[in-house]
């Protein structure tokens, strides 16, 4: 008796696999499996697999829907998308409703609203959420993140597990989950926005990626998604070293100086970004976290640097602090750096 489809079995042996990983079954605990659906390919081979290997492991598995409200036919979308999770195995589906608003543009504020939305259906604390994102969408990631000069962090994209987000079809090609839907016999939805030239990812998609693949002889998309896994590698090794420099220089909710000056700047930067984002600083872009790390290693004393949120980082009597700003526009009227001829003034008024 002859086996599953090629592309049905690579999808349900990702998701396996990524069941079966280390520290997985903390996340399990509850007893189900969620899988966010779309209705496209990537996200119905995976709604497939999921059910084939969750069940296998005693769970329940849930598919939910996010309509976005976006298009016309939105709503018979998503209950279509969901009446096919169904039929694929998965033992629920719910529709999920959200409301796209806010800064960034479309693509950032749809994916803020369908983010919020899944995290807002999540039954407790313990729960997996399984993305159908494929090695194309992480290539696609790389390019955007080396293109905009957003740092290694960018460059290094998407991690398979960022709980409660699992993405077990990070190392899969994207044609393999449309192979596996022809396979099941089901017609995945083609979202009109994934052909629209507005947006800057159709754009990588349809022009940037098959233009390197022409350019370098195939395999690109292979060789970002492989970059991307080295840079995580580095990452998270450098991320502990920095947690633990940032452990050695806390005094209560400040830092001392004089720990943090003998360190290498790279190193140096993540423990003062772990520092900030713990204390409430959201939205830190390269030039914030810069001028907070020139607090200490090109002091000259400068004043405070004013942060994203309302917040101001500032050196005294050898600590780095971060306090509230009073100032209602800070973030519009000041600069990130202190002009030089404030240097003297500062040092008093800190006394350092």
């Amino acid at each position: 008796m002859s086996g599953p489809d090629p592309a049905v079995a690579t999808a349900r042996r990702a998701v396996r696999d990524f069941l079966a990983a280390p520290g997985r079954a903390a996340l399990l605990g509850g007893g189900e499996l969620y899988v966010a659906v779309s209705g496209g390919a990537d996200s119905l081979a995976l709604t497939e697999a999921a059910a084939h290997a969750g069940h296998r492991l005693g769970l329940r598995v849930c598919a939910l829907v996010v309509d976005h409200g976006l298009q016309p036919g939105a709503a018979e979308v998503a209950a279509t998308a969901a009446a096919t999770a169904r039929e694929l195995g998965a033992d629920d589906a719910r529709v999920l409703t959200a409301t796209v608003s806010g800064r960034g543009g479309p693509e950032a504020a749809a994916r803020k609203a369908r983010y919020g939305a899944l995290r807002r259906a999540l039954a407790g604390r313990d729960s997996l959420v399984l993305l159908g994102h494929t090695r194309d969408d992480q290539a696609e990631t790389v390019l955007l993140g080396l293109g905009r000069g957003s740092g290694p962090r960018s460059v290094a994209g998407m991690r398979s597990l960022d709980p409660p987000w699992g993405r077990p079809l990070l190392d899969v090609p994207r044609q393999v989950t449309r192979d596996a839907c022809a396979a099941l016999g089901v017609e995945p939805w083609t979202d009109p926005h994934n052909s629209d030239p507005r947006f800057t990812r159709v754009r990588l998609r349809t022009e940037v990626l098959p233009l390197l693949e022409d350019v370098l002889s195939g395999g690109v998309a292979g060789a970002l998604a492989r970059t991307a896994a080295q840079l995580r590698e580095d990452a998270d090794a450098l991320d502990a070293l920095a947690a633990e420099l940032l452990d050695r220089a806390r005094s209560g909710t400040e830092l001392d100086v004089e720990v943090l000056a003998p360190a290498a700047p790279a190193l140096r930067r993540r423990a003062l970004r772990g520092w900030l984002l713990a204390g409430g600083v959201l939205e830190l872009t390269d030039p914030h976290l810069r001028a907070v790390d020139a607090l200490v290693g090109e002091w000259r004393g400068q004043g405070e640097v004013w942060l994203p949120g309302g917040f101001a980082a500032h050196r005294a009597r050898g600590r780095l602090c971060l306090t509230p700003s009073f100032t209602p526009n800070a973030r519009e009227t000041r600069q990130v750096d202190a002009p030089e001829s404030h240097a003297q003034g500062s040092r008093q008024d800190r006394g350092d």
